[in-house]
């Protein structure tokens, strides 16, 4: 496929495509099912994904559904956004990257195994040794993943996270320390991406932007930089309580992590 010029943003102006607001896209289309939604504002279940979703970030209207939605005292992650109103509070904030595939080789991995609800315990092992990101007992459920065995014990995996109109995310991509340099990743990443493909959808991720290892390797086997957004992980003020600063601009802390790609461990993706 050829990237489109359209497809490419600076987060500077309006959403004009539907990957610039991936989350609110993915709650109110083919996740719709997996949310809790309250005018213009969803999020996932709990359990699934501790993300929520405005349909317009600039919208005050927006930020008092969610409010009314999560309630006083709840902390969500929310992407893209610059500002957050005063009565919430910035827990933290991070800069991402969003990648689009324009020239991935996709194929299956016979050695891959699909995951599911059996597997949680084990994925969550994994996920705990290699810290790919926010992973909880219901994010199988967002689509799916794919897992390498060696000696029965799970040392790879890769999954699907955000599906939206057309689009589907590739996350949770993660090898254990002791089997990294053979290209376990790649593998998942392809076969994930031949899933994604074959139902007529394109592959995209996201990733910390300091994340460069695994923004190389990305690139390396055919993804581009599409835009590069914010994302705040906001706590629902109380009436007793005073809220911090709204602005998420020059803040220094991550506010989420999501993949490990790579030969070592790439660390974050959000």
């Amino acid at each position: 496929m050829s990237l489109q010029t359209d497809l490419r943003g600076d987060g500077a102006t309006p959403a004009t495509h539907v990957l610039d607001n991936a989350v609110w896209a993915a709650l109110t289309g083919p996740h719709a099912h997996l949310a809790e939604r309250l005018g213009r504002a969803a999020r996932y279940e709990d359990g699934v994904y501790a993300l929520a979703a405005l349909a317009d970030p600039a919208d005050p209207a927006a930020w008092q559904d969610l409010r009314t939605l999560v309630g006083p005292g709840t902390t969500v992650r929310i992407k893209p956004v610059d500002r957050v109103p005063d009565d919430w509070r910035l827990e933290g904030s991070g800069e991402g990257v969003q990648l689009v595939d324009v020239a991935l080789r996709a194929e299956p991995a016979p050695e891959a195994v699909r995951l599911g609800r059996a597997d949680v315990p084990e994925i969550l092992d994994l996920v705990a040794r290699t810290r790919p990101g926010p992973f909880l007992e219901r994010t199988v459920e967002m689509g799916t993943y794919l897992g390498i065995r060696h000696e029965g014990r799970l040392i790879a995996m890769a999954g699907e996270r955000l599906r939206l109109p057309g689009w589907t995310e590739i996350s949770a991509v993660c090898t254990d320390s002791g089997h990294r340099g053979r290209g376990l990743a790649t593998r998942l990443v392809r076969a994930v991406a031949w899933g994604i493909r074959e139902r007529g959808d394109t592959p995209f991720l996201h990733a910390a932007a300091d994340n460069t290892r695994a923004i190389r390797l990305y690139e390396s086997i055919g993804f581009v930089l599409r835009r590069r957004n914010r994302i705040a992980r906001v706590r629902c003020v109380g009436t007793n309580e005073s809220a911090g600063t709204g602005s998420c601009v020059g803040t220094n802390e991550s506010a989420g992590t999501g993949s490990c790609a790579g030969t070592t461990h790439a660390g974050r993706a959000l």
